[in-house]
C-alpha cells in the first residue's frame, strides 16, 4: 500500500512569533490534513494494524465534529477502513464537506445535556453501535494509549531534537492526548521545564464556569478526559473565547492564520508575561490553521453576534 501522504505527516516548522514575550510556536496546521491531530490517527491506524487490532476490515468509529474527525476521516481513506463519524449539529460546514469527500458516514447527535453539550448523547450512539457491530473499532481520543504515544513518539521527538533548552511549554488542553504525551516526552529531556496547560472558560477540565458557554471547537471539553491523568502539567491559564479570537486576529498581522486553540495559546503566554524572564526559552504549540473558522472566528459578524466584537 503506498502511503507517502502518511509519511509527510509531522515535521512542521517552528517559527518565533514577536510579542512580549516572543515565543517559538510549533506550526501543526501544516500538517497534510489540517492539525495536529493527523499525527494521532495515523499512529492509531498504523500501530492498530502492526498489533492486529484493527484489520481490513475493520470499521473505525469516533466522535468527533472538529480537527480529530477530518484526520481520521482522510487517514481511514487511504488505509481503506470506513469510518464512521459521529458529530453534533455544530459541525461546521467545511468539515462536513470534507468528511463527505472521503465517504465518512456521518451521524449527527441532536440531544443535549442541561449544559447544552452533545458528548454525552454522542458516546451513548457510539455503545449502542459497538454492541450491535462487534467489527467497529472505537478510537476513543479521549482515553486511548496510542494517542499518548503518538504525541509522545512525534512531536515530542521533534521538539526536544529542535531545542537544547525549553523553558515553557504552553499546550491548549481538549482531549488532552497531546499534552499528556508531549508533556512525558519534554520533562524526560528537561526536568525544570513548566509545561503550562491553557484551557478555555466553560470547558469541565480546568475553567469549568456556569456562565460561560463554549461556541469554538477544539477548545477545552464537556468532560474531564481520562487522558488527562497522564499528563504532567505545571500551571493552568483559562482563556476567553473572546480572547482568544482577538489573538487570531493579531497572529494575522504576523501572517499567521491560526485556529481558535492556537489564538488561545498566544493569549495564555500574553497573560503569563510577567512570570517569565527575559532569557526564557518559551516554546508553544499551535495546533491547527484558520480555513475551517472561516465562518466564526474569522466572521466579522459573527463575532459581533457571538461576543459583541469590533473587529
Amino acid at each position: 500500500m503506498d502511503l507517502d501522504i502518511i509519511s509527510a505527516i509531522g515535521n512542521t516548522p517552528t517559527v518565533l512569533i514577536q510579542g512580549t514575550p516572543s515565543y517559538y510556536a510549533k506550526l501543526e496546521g501544516l500538517n497534510p490534513f489540517g492539525s495536529i491531530k493527523d499525527r494521532a490517527a495515523a499512529y492509531v491506524l498504523k500501530k492498530g494494524y502492526e498489533d492486529g487490532i484493527i484489520t481490513s476490515k475493520t470499521e473505525i468509529i469516533e466522535s468527533s465534529s472538529g480537527n480529530f474527525a477530518v484526520a481520521l476521516s482522510a487517514v481511514c481513506h487511504v488505509f481503506k477502513n470506513k469510518f464512521i463519524c459521529v458529530v453534533d449539529k455544530n459541525l461546521a460546514p467545511i468539515n462536513k464537506m470534507i468528511l463527505q469527500s472521503h465517504g465518512t458516514k456521518i451521524i449527527v447527535a441532536d440531544k443535549a445535556d442541561q449544559n447544552g453539550s452533545f458528548l454525552s448523547h454522542r458516546l451513548n450512539i457510539i455503545h449502542k453501535l459497538i454492541d450491535e457491530n462487534k467489527n467497529l473499532y472505537w478510537v476513543n481520543q479521549y482515553d486511548n494509549e496510542y494517542i499518548r504515544k503518538a504525541y509522545y513518539e512525534t512531536i515530542g521527538y521533534e521538539l526536544c531534537n529542535r531545542f537544547s533548552k525549553i523553558d515553557y511549554l504552553f499546550v491548549a488542553v481538549s482531549t488532552c492526548g497531546t499534552i499528556s504525551g508531549l508533556s512525558k516526552r519534554v520533562k524526560e529531556k528537561y526536568p525544570s521545564i513548566k509545561v503550562i496547560a491553557v484551557d478555555v472558560l466553560g470547558s469541565k477540565i480546568f475553567c469549568n464556569t456556569t456562565s460561560d458557554k463554549r461556541h469554538i471547537p477544539g477548545m477545552g471539553a464537556s468532560i474531564v478526559p481520562g487522558n488527562l491523568s497522564h499528563a504532567f502539567i505545571d500551571d493552568i491559564v483559562c482563556i476567553s473565547e473572546k480572547a482568544a479570537i482577538n489573538h487570531c486576529r493579531k497572529l494575522l498581522k504576523q501572517g499567521i492564520f491560526a485556529g481558535g486553540s492556537s489564538g488561545a495559546v498566544s493569549a495564555a503566554i500574553e497573560k503569563y508575561a510577567n512570570k517569565i524572564k527575559s532569557d526564557d526559552i518559551v516554546v508553544s504549540v499551535f495546533p491547527d490553521r484558520g480555513e475551517r473558522y472561516l465562518s466564526t472566528i474569522y466572521n466579522d459578524e459573527w463575532c459581533k453576534n457571538m461576543y459583541g466584537l469590533m473587529l
